[in-house]
């Protein structure tokens, strides 16, 4: 089946890119330096057409673009939103981006025969049935889609009981099993470790780098817990903060240099807050031997 699996010919390149939004669209096309790539979100074109599309149109013409979906619940219970995934594969196909990416979470949930849609992308128990789910899934996108996926890393806020496997075993056997690559977010990992009291550089260094096609950075949020300990949030509404910086950097010396993504969703800046967090990634992942 793997082998039947391809990705486009445009990749994205190990460059800076953000996630577009459309108040930025003149500026884009004015001068997007240092941003060589933009990503949107899949659910946010997934109509029948209007300036929406007609802007996405005029910017694959420019740059290679990523597609990254937030609404499939690949670690869900039930099947995957058959219309959903039929939406998915008309716009990848028109469009073909450079890459296609989705969270290892859960959106959706069958309550009492009702399907309920949760708005936050929720952690889910590392288990060998969790495991066979998620293959599953992941196999059914790739099959759809024509292409491999990328699998994002979550951010947690607890660790669950029923767990048996550690997380970057986890995620390094669904890409043994289904051929996916890795999604590498270092704000969530960084947002997980502070939470669950590990050490996230630990983490990165035994990640499986070779099969990570794309990093995402991002700001977040810090509060307390009940106890008083620090309970950080993964926001996308700020700067990426110094220590998250710090990790980007020990991540891409172990790994190597590629496509990294700003992320920012939430209170959007203007354009040169923007450019200047690009430029902050452009400084340090330029310098990075391939």
């Amino acid at each position: 089946m793997h082998d039947m699996l391809h990705k486009s010919d445009n990749a994205l390149p190990n460059g800076v890119g953000v996630g577009y939004k459309a108040q930025h669209f003149s500026n884009i096309l004015d001068n997007a330096d240092p941003v060589t790539w933009l990503e949107i979100h899949a659910e946010n074109y997934m109509g029948a057409g209007g300036r929406p599309i007609a802007q996405l149109r005029a910017l694959s013409d420019r740059f290679p673009l990523s597609v990254h979906g937030v609404g499939l619940s690949i670690g869900g219970e039930g099947r995957l939103d058959p219309d959903h995934l039929s939406r998915l594969k008309h716009l990848v196909s028109w469009l073909n981006p450079a890459s296609f990416s989705e969270h290892l979470a859960w959106s959706t949930h069958d309550i009492d025969g009702a399907g309920a849609y949760f708005n936050d992308l929720l952690p889910l128990p590392y288990t060998d049935a969790t495991l066979a789910r998620v293959c599953d899934h992941v196999s059914e996108v790739q099959d759809t889609l024509g292409r491999t996926m990328l699998l994002e890393n979550p951010s947690s806020y607890l660790a669950f009981d029923e767990s048996t496997w550690d997380e970057v075993a986890f995620l390094t056997e669904v890409t043994r099993r289904t051929g996916c690559g890795l999604l590498l977010d270092v704000n969530n990992v960084f947002v997980s470790a502070t939470n669950m009291r590990l050490d996230p550089r630990a983490y990165i260094d035994s990640f499986n780098h070779a099969a990570v096609g794309e990093i995402h950075l991002g700001g977040h949020d810090a509060d307390e817990d009940d106890h008083g300990a620090p309970l950080l949030i993964d926001s996308h509404g700020r700067e990426v903060a110094d220590p998250v910086w710090a990790l980007y950097a020990h991540t891409i010396a172990v790994g190597g240099p590629k496509p990294t993504l700003i992320e920012w969703d939430n209170d959007v800046p203007a354009w040169d807050v923007l450019a200047a967090e690009a430029a902050r990634a452009d400084a340090l992942l330029a310098p990075v031997p391939a």
